[in-house]
This record gives C-alpha cells, structure tokens and sequence, in this order.
C-alpha cells in the first residue's frame, strides 16, 4: 500500500511538473526569444541526460535502433516543443494546457499498431472535446481563433503523430528510454543551436529568475519526468498511470489562475470542464478497447452442427 502510494504520488508530480512547464515557458519567452529558450531547454536537458548515461554502472552500448529512433523522434519533439513554445507566448498557461490535452484522444486516431477500429463513442468524446476547443478559443465571444491556440492545437497534432511514431518505432526492439531521450535532446541542441546563435550572449546575460524557469523547464519538466514517469509505470498499472497523468491539464490551469494571475470567463470554464470530460471519457473508452479481448471469428468451413448453430444464433 505505501509503495502503491508512493507511486501514485510520483505521478501525480509529474502530471504537476508538466502542467506548471506553460506558465514556465510563457514566462521565459517573455525574456527571451522562443528559439533560444528552446535552445536552452534541449541543451541542459542534454547534458543532463549525458551525465545520467555516463553515471549508470552497467554502461549498455548504443544500438543502431536508439540512434535511428532518436534522430526521427528528436524531430518530431523539436517540431511539438516549436508549436506548443510559440503558442503559449501567444495565449494563456491555462489554455495551452487544456489544448494540448487533445493529444489523448487524437493518439488513438493516429496508431494504427492495433489494427482494430475504434468505436463510435470515441469519436463522440473526440466531438465534445473539439466542441470545448471552440469554446476556449472564442471564449468572449465568437472570433476568429488567437494565433496561439491554434499553434497549440496544431502542436497537441504533431505530439499525437509523436506518441503514435514512438509506439511504432519501438515496439519489438531493444531501446534503452534514456538513450532514446539523450539522442532527442542533443539532436534538438543542434538544431536549435543555429536560430538561437546571435542571441547566446543576451542568454548569458539573463537574469537568475530567467535562469531558473530555463533550468527548471529542462531538469524537471524534460529529465525529472521522463526518469520518474518511467519509474512510477513500472510499479502500478498502465491505465491507474494514465488516469493520474491525465491530470495535467487540471493542473496546467490551477497554476495558470493562481500563479500567472489568468482568470477563465464562464464560456472558457464550460469549455475547460468539457475538455476535462471529453478527454478522460475518450481515455476510458480507448483503454477498454484496447484491453478487450479479440471477437471470436466462426469457421465457415466447419461441419453443421448444434455448436454452428448456437452460433449462428449469436450477435455478431
């Protein structure tokens, strides 16, 4: 029960971490330019990662799949990380973390591994959240949508294709998660190495809060979690994990209204309950159908018999 516990309160950290990384990043882009902040991110992120690989006892040796994973993936994450970055410097904290939670239904829509279709309650949970998207972004009134929730809403597609590219690169080979992460953020390092050059000395010249929103968006918001998110999955189920991560956006809005001095008018709060809803009921509905047991298919070729016809009987 205390491990259980102890697990659950990891996750429910790193639900926190993740929702409290919009505010984090709106406010270092208010100091500096998006590509240097990212910059900065993949950089200590990278370093960090290195001194992990380079701590462990057991050094296991790099295998062409992390590399050739880790190049695609760090590509794809440098893409989310540019649209969710921008976005948020254009919208509200609160927003952004309501937004980006569409990842969880768009996920399933885009992995194909399973090779089984969804059902149609899905895609009414994929409407209600779509529906909650409309609400958020003309919140006072109708409008056409703020650059920044639809660099948010482009980004939560981007990260869904991420998600879905990581479960089809991965699955079935041996990949080591913190070779994979290492090989994303130095690739993300040098590709943000380039736009973030000419502002390197306003970088060195930030102030120490600027600093520590940069440190804490990298160590805590990129390595802290992937490191505890791993280790909490590995001592509770996957759906008790995902529920409890699935919290993000809860938080992302608690510590937008009463850090980052947000407030949501009645139209943005109806819509963020109908994101809340319409994501956990679409995660409720996946998991289930994931998790449910393949349809027996009957045998045409098979000899009449009182089973056939017990089965003929049966809804299919």
């Amino acid at each position: 029960m205390q491990i259980s516990r102890r697990t659950d309160a990891v996750l429910l950290l790193v639900a926190l971490v993740w929702g409290s990384s919009y505010l984090a990043a709106k406010t270092a882009t208010t100091a500096l330019p998006v590509m240097t902040v990212l910059f900065a991110r993949y950089a200590i992120s990278a370093l960090a990662c290195g001194g992990l690989v380079a701590s462990r006892r057991s050094r296991r040796r790099w295998t062409r799949d992390e590399v050739r994973a880790g190049s695609l993936l760090g590509c794809t994450q440098a893409a989310v990380l540019v649209l969710e970055t921008y976005g948020v410097a254009h919208t509200s904290a609160a927003n952004a973390g309501l937004i980006i939670s569409l990842t969880i239904v768009l996920t399933p829509l885009l992995d194909r591994t399973g090779g089984r279709r969804l059902p149609g309650r899905f895609f009414l949970a994929a409407g209600l959240c779509v529906l909650a998207v409309g609400l958020l972004t003309s919140s006072t009134g109708l409008h056409a949508p703020r650059l920044g929730d639809v660099l948010v809403l482009a980004a939560a597609v981007v990260r869904a294709g991420h998600v879905a590219l990581v479960g089809r690169l991965t699955a079935g080979r041996s990949v080591d998660p913190l070779h994979l992460t290492t090989a994303q953020t130095v690739l993300g390092s040098v590709l943000f190495l380039g736009p973030a050059a000419g502002h390197l000395p306003e970088l060195a010249r930030s102030s120490a809060g600027t600093w520590a929103q940069l440190v804490y968006l990298a160590l805590f918001c990129s390595v802290f979690a992937f490191v505890a998110q791993t280790w909490a999955v590995q001592g509770t189920s996957a759906s008790r994990a995902s529920l409890l991560l699935g919290t993000e956006p809860i938080w992302a809005v608690a510590v937008g209204i009463s850090l980052g001095g947000e407030r949501l008018t009645p139209w943005a709060t109806l819509g963020a309950v109908l994101m809340i809803a319409g994501t956990y009921w679409g995660q409720a509905i996946e998991r289930t159908h994931r998790t449910a047991p393949e349809p027996v298919k009957d045998d045409a070729a098979g000899p009449a018999s009182a089973d056939q016809g017990r089965r003929t009987l049966s809804p299919t």
